[in-house]
């Protein structure tokens, strides 16, 4: 139960230019992977959410920029009613409960993914002058990124011991997929973009939110964060249908230069696997350092991603094959021996 600073609640009411005697509380609502706490400040029969993000862990300098930006740009995000850097305070407009996870059905998965892919354009549309701020996805954060995995998931969680033969196989792995992520396109990544972090609004639009790790990245980034979800999983075909929709999109609207659909879904399915190793020592770390247990139930889904793509991409290097046949026969017997493991 996130527990409330005895200063937000005056701060909050300040901030609404309204008397410390005011009828209000505040109450804990789900919160993200972070520090930051979120509650809810009822008053009046009015709410906002309010926020505290301890400046000494948190972007929130970040944040309010990024959200500056995204507004100018024309997305949707949450309006700011105020902020106190110093206290690492913020009260921002209820956007509601309702994620886009909660929405997705066979049904209506066509229609919410393409809201959704439509807003990854918005952020791909902001110019390049407007983004000389932002941190860009280089191969220093990329290789940080990948080393979670052998750190936190394979040594820490698991339990293993590498050989050297293994840890050059995954500094070859690695390389390989920072080199597919830096041929591609550039554009502004919100580096999460997901189910769970877009809200579905009274008027059918999509409001993004926790953006404030955004950076310059490819183009490919955002586009599989969202269609291979950590928390949801759809059919490979509907996936790279959705996938090579927004292609088109962004070919149309000058985007992305035109390339192939084989060339497109490698980025993709690279890309992902990139993201979905890096996921599995975040969440892994999540778990042990953090004591945030309910991610351990995500990881079956993200192993099952890693595969999908070393078996798609089966025979096109020796690198993915070699990895392959590693992975599927120490890493997976290690995570059968887990708790939170599922049948393969």
């Amino acid at each position: 139960m996130s527990t409330v600073s005895p200063h937000l609640l005056p701060w909050a009411l300040a901030v609404l230019e309204l008397p410390g005697t005011t009828a209000a509380t505040l109450l804990p609502v789900a919160g993200d992977a972070s520090n930051r706490r979120y509650f809810r400040l009822h008053w009046s029969e009015r709410t906002a959410i309010a926020v505290d993000a301890p400046p000494a862990t948190e972007k929130n300098r970040e944040f309010l920029a990024l959200r500056q930006l995204l507004q100018r740009a024309g997305v949707r995000v949450p309006a700011l009613l105020g902020a106190d850097l110093e206290q690492g305070f913020m009260l921002l407009e209820d956007l509601g409960d309702q994620l886009l996870l909660a929405q997705l059905e066979q049904s209506t998965a066509d229609d919410c993914y393409g809201r959704a892919l439509a807003v990854v354009r918005q952020l791909a549309a902001i110019e390049p002058g407007a983004l000389a701020n932002l941190p860009v996805y280089d191969r220093a954060l990329l290789a940080e990124e990948f080393s979670r995995f052998p750190a936190w998931f394979l040594q820490q969680l698991l339990g293993l011991e590498l050989a050297d033969a293994e840890r050059h196989l995954l500094a070859e792995l690695d390389g390989l997929l920072i080199g597919s992520a830096l041929a591609q396109p550039q554009v502004l990544v919100h580096r999460d973009f997901h189910s769970r972090n877009l809200m579905c609004l009274a008027d059918g639009e999509l409001a993004v939110i926790d953006f404030q790790d955004a950076v310059v990245g490819p183009v490919t980034y955002d586009p599989v964060s969202l269609l291979k979800d950590c928390y949801i999983r759809w059919p490979r075909q509907r996936v790279e249908a959705w996938a090579l929709g927004h292609r088109d999109a962004l070919v149309a609207q000058g985007l992305l230069p035109a390339v192939d659909d084989a060339t497109f879904l490698r980025w993709l399915d690279w890309m992902g696997l990139q993201r979905h190793l890096k996921v599995l020592g975040t969440f892994a770390r999540l778990y042990l350092r953090d004591g945030k247990s309910a991610y351990l139930r995500d990881l079956p889904l993200v192993i099952s991603y890693i595969r999908e793509v070393l078996a798609a991409h089966a025979g096109e290097t020796g690198v993915l094959d070699e990895f392959r046949d590693w992975f599927e026969q120490k890493v997976l017997t290690a995570v059968a021996r887990q708790p939170w493991s599922e049948p393969l």
